[in-house]
C-alpha cells in the first residue's frame, strides 16, 4: 500500500490550539502529515513566514515520534503545492457554516484542477470552536489572556509582539 500524503495548509498566524487539533487528528489519517505554512501577502500577516514555521515546528514536536511530519512554506496555488508534495489529501478544518460555504467552493475548485486530490473537512472539537487566529491577536494587541487559547511558546511570542 502506498504511503497516505495528507497536506494540512494554513497562515497560521499566529499557531491556536485549534490548529493543533486538526494537526494532530489529521496525522491519524495519514502516513506523513505536511503542513503547508502559506506566503499569503493579502493577509497581511503579524509573524515573519520564518517566526510561522518555528511556531509549527515547535508545536508539533510531541507527535513528531510516531508520524513523519514535514513543515514547508508555500506560495501560490494550493493545488499545485499540494501535487509538489506528492499528497493524495487537503485536511481543512471547519468551525462554523460560514467555513463550510467557503470551503466548499474550495473544495470544488480543487476537484475540478486535480480530481485525484480529496479534501477531508474535519470538525472543530467543540472546546476549539470558537478560536480564530485573527481574535486571538486582536485579544492579544489589546492585552487580554491568550492563554487558553495558544501554546505558551505561542503566547509568549504574542506577548513580546504587543510589548
Amino acid at each position: 500500500m502506498a504511503n497516505r500524503v495528507a497536506l494540512y495548509p494554513g497562515t497560521f498566524d499566529p499557531m491556536t490550539l485549534g490548529h493543533l487539533d486538526i494537526m494532530k487528528r489529521a496525522s491519524r489519517l495519514c502516513d506523513k502529515l505536511v503542513i503547508g505554512v502559506a506566503i499569503n501577502r493579502d493577509k497581511n500577516p503579524l509573524f515573519s513566514l520564518d517566526e510561522r514555521v518555528e511556531m509549527v515546528e515547535y508545536v508539533v514536536k510531541p507527535f513528531r515520534e510516531r508520524i513523519d511530519v514535514e513543515i514547508k512554506p508555500f506560495e501560490g496555488l494550493l493545488i499545485h503545492f499540494v501535487e509538489k508534495c506528492g499528497a493524495s489529501m487537503i485536511v481543512r478544518g471547519l468551525r462554523a457554516v460560514s467555513d463550510f460555504e467557503y470551503e466548499f467552493q474550495m473544495a470544488g475548485m480543487n476537484d475540478r484542477l486535480n480530481p485525484d486530490i480529496e479534501t477531508v473537512f474535519l470538525m472543530a472539537d467543540p472546546q476549539y470552536q470558537t478560536i480564530a487566529s485573527r481574535l486571538v491577536k486582536e485579544i492579544a494587541r489589546l492585552g487580554g489572556d491568550v492563554s487558553q487559547f495558544v501554546t505558551p511558546e505561542v503566547e509568549r511570542r504574542l506577548k513580546d509582539r504587543y510589548t
